[in-house]
């Protein structure tokens, strides 16, 4: 499956990458609506949205992998026939105005580049989704201990029982190490609270001012990630769109 967009020349379109971009969180709503009906005749499937996070990032993995090996783009950017190409910046001298231009020219993705796009297409918004999680669970108990005060903290805090055949016995030994990971979760889930909204607050003006800068056609890289990896995501050829088609049919027809 492949969607046409309009445009000329190998330089994508402001819209086309944005759609690219969006298409995954878009996959991700509708495979977490379709699983959650799902689960009410199926309540297994409730083990899965408990993992959410982790369940999707799998499949982005596998997805986001198989695309990137066959087709040098992810999986978003393949059906909207986009490859990304490697930039190298050669620097021509013209001998009659003593002027110095900046070539750029294109080449297939090396081995690292291809395993740092996986990096940056799952692992760092894996990890921004679980911050983001851990952020909203500090933020709703900082709410409830401005309004209710501290007797839940109150109560974490008193003697751990383990309720064993119907009696309760002290667990000793155990209530030190799980006071101690209580008092190191605390400690990390204030410190993302503190930090997160300046990391998020970053990060999105960084995206901003690079996408604003695509659409002005002052600078070739759509994101900060595209510009560390010195990668530019370009419309494929015809060609490369037969190939990609030939390579898919003799993959289906591997015994």
């Amino acid at each position: 499956m492949l969607f046409q967009v309009g445009g000329q020349g190998a330089r994508p379109t402001f819209f086309e990458m944005s759609a690219a971009q969006q298409l995954p969180a878009s996959l991700r709503a509708a495979l977490t609506y379709s699983i959650g009906v799902l689960a009410l005749r199926r309540p297994f499937l409730h083990r899965v949205l408990d993992y959410e996070d982790e369940f999707f990032a799998l499949l982005m993995l596998v997805l986001e992998s198989h695309s990137l090996r066959t087709t040098d783009a992810s999986f978003s950017e393949s059906l909207y026939g986009l490859r990304r190409r490697a930039v190298k910046i050669r620097v021509k001298k013209d001998n009659t105005l003593s002027e110095s231009n900046d070539v750029i020219h294109h080449s297939g993705l090396e081995k690292y580049q291809k395993r740092l796009s996986v990096l940056f297409l799952v692992v760092l918004p894996y990890f921004k989704s679980k911050l983001h999680s851990v952020y909203n669970k500090e933020r709703e108990a900082t709410l409830q201990a401005s309004l209710w005060g501290h007797d839940d903290e109150q109560f974490n805090n008193a003697d751990y029982f383990s309720e064993e055949r119907g009696s309760l016995i002290p667990t000793g030994n155990s209530d030190v190490e799980m006071s101690v990971r209580a008092q190191l979760a605390r400690r990390f889930q204030k410190f993302v609270g503190v930090f997160y909204p300046w990391l998020h607050a970053g990060n999105e003006g960084l995206s901003f001012a690079y996408q604003l800068l695509y659409l002005l056609d002052a600078t070739g890289f759509y994101s900060l990630g595209l510009h560390a990896l010195g990668i530019h995501v370009c419309r494929a050829t015809g060609q490369e769109l037969v190939d990609g088609y030939f390579f898919q049919d003799f993959k289906d027809k591997e015994p």
